[in-house]
């Protein structure tokens, strides 16, 4: 693909790093870029910051504040960030000018070696991130050329120069990126969909689209590939017939007669009925949500070729993510718990379960003391609620559109006593848990909810509760 020279309008700029290291390889592909974002500078100075100096030679506009059709109209080449809608007029502008509409995964796989068939593409509504980066972990142990990307905060296209043919290439997608698979009738070679809860509402009518939309995964195989799905969740199984490619299952809770299963405490691998002790649970981060993780993680790599010694040996020392269920310090007998990275109800959940359990088996006991609330994203919180009673953890409410539902959520649920505190800043909220937290217990932001509004994202949440959290 030779962009020397050639108009290519980046639409959405963003605060994620997704436009900034798009527009990063463009420029140095020689292309005379044009960024469009309806953000002002001042709002998108973080992002606009760290793209720094551009060469005196490259060609370079910025239309911030306002989207112009006539950049829709004359440009070679349209690359959007997966946030904007597809439904948007100024994309239909281009489409109806014949002019090609791209995301960056999508430019990145067109000029990968050899397409998809190198890439191990992760997306489901909880665990992607931690089996993405589980399954970059064990293939870089046979081969430390593995290039992880994704929805991950790293540009892919500005890996490209570390891949040959040779390279497997992990890839977390989210929803929003596969529509652009779904267009291109694109499937990586192996597809994997860790499971399907309600998300995202507020940009998808309901769960079937927004279901559909994760099946873009695989639906675009071929029989060789192959599709890893999560035995335990319902929309995965009944997805299941749409499949081409050659299905491995997973599953915390059934004795399956091939695949990963977990039996007796160890993560187990069953083909065709002889089944192999691999790890045992004991060995792995904290959460029944990471033995789902690492059944994934097991179930890719095998089929990967990935010998099942070294898929133990490499779970058996993954320490977790940052933002996910991350201690970031221990405080006069109190741990906090960073899990910034919970944007909807059911990851929450399954925080509340995580640490119920480890309290139940620890000699610490203790309450947990959850932070909870932000931006909406149309999601239904009774499950929460009653997850909040079932583990009696007491709630402290942080400003949002999301915390009004949370609250009625609470009180339908009778589980309104749970709250402790409203807090209009998380600043706030921490010093509401440190006060009435005493040895034994755990102050966990888990939100449940998006960012926006109080912050430019859910990392910028998460690295400000650190930041709190240490000065405490």
């Amino acid at each position: 693909m030779d962009l020397k020279n050639k108009r290519v309008l980046v639409m959405g700029l963003g605060l994620h790093g997704g436009g900034l290291g798009v527009t990063r390889w463009l420029l140095k592909q020689g292309a005379r870029v044009t960024v469009t974002d309806l953000k002002k500078a001042d709002e998108l100075k973080s992002t606009l910051d760290a793209l720094g100096n551009v060469p005196q030679t490259a060609q370079l506009e910025f239309v911030l504040g306002e989207h112009r059709e006539p950049d829709f109209e004359n440009a070679d080449l349209v690359v959007r960030n997966p946030g904007v809608p597809r439904e948007s007029r100024y994309l239909q502008i281009a489409r109806e000018r014949g002019i090609p509409i791209r995301m960056e995964l999508g430019l990145f796989t067109e000029l990968l070696p050899r397409g998809m068939d190198q890439v191990i593409g992760i997306t489901g509504t909880k665990g992607k991130t931690t089996t993405t980066l589980m399954t970059g972990a064990i293939l870089k142990r046979a081969n430390p050329k593995t290039v992880v990307a994704g929805n991950l905060r790293v540009s892919a296209l500005e890996l490209l120069d570390q891949i040959d043919a040779d390279t497997p290439v992990v890839l977390e997608m989210s929803s929003f990126q596969l529509e652009e698979f779904q267009e291109l009738k694109r499937s990586p070679h192996i597809a994997v969909l860790t499971n399907v809860y309600p998300d995202h509402l507020n940009r998808y009518r309901d769960m079937d689209e927004y279901a559909w939309a994760k099946a873009q995964i695989f639906l675009h195989q071929s029989p060789r590939d192959f599709v890893i799905l999560n035995f335990d969740n319902p929309i995965c199984t009944r997805l299941r017939p749409k499949a081409i490619g050659q299905v491995i299952w997973f599953s915390r809770t059934r004795a399956l007669k091939d695949g990963a299963l977990f039996e007796r405490d160890w993560l187990v691998w069953n083909e065709q009925g002889k089944k192999q002790n691999v790890l045992p649970a004991a060995d792995l981060i904290a959460g029944e949500h990471n033995i789902e993780n690492a059944l994934a993680a097991m179930a890719i790599t095998h089929a990967w070729g990935a010998p099942l010694d070294v898929i133990a040996e490499t779970l058996r020392e993954f320490r977790g993510v940052p933002h996910r269920l991350e201690l970031v310090r221990e405080l006069n007998g109190v741990q906090y718990i960073n899990d910034t990275t919970a944007t909807a109800p059911t990851a929450t959940i399954a925080a509340l379960r995580t640490f119920a359990a480890l309290k139940t088996l620890a000699p610490r006991g203790g309450k947990i003391y959850l932070i909870v609330g932000g931006y909406d994203k149309g999601l239904p919180y009774a499950e929460m609620a009653k997850t909040i009673l079932e583990t009696n953890a007491r709630v402290i409410l942080l400003d949002g559109n999301a915390t009004e539902k949370i609250e009625q959520a609470l009180t339908q649920a009778n589980a309104a006593a749970q709250i402790i505190a409203h807090a209009k800043s998380l600043q706030q909220a921490v010093e509401s848990g440190k006060n009435a937290a005493r040895v034994g217990d755990i102050v966990l932001l888990s939100p449940g909810a998006a960012s926006f509004g109080m912050f430019v994202n859910e990392f910028e949440r998460g690295d400000k509760f650190r930041e709190i959290v240490r000065a405490l």
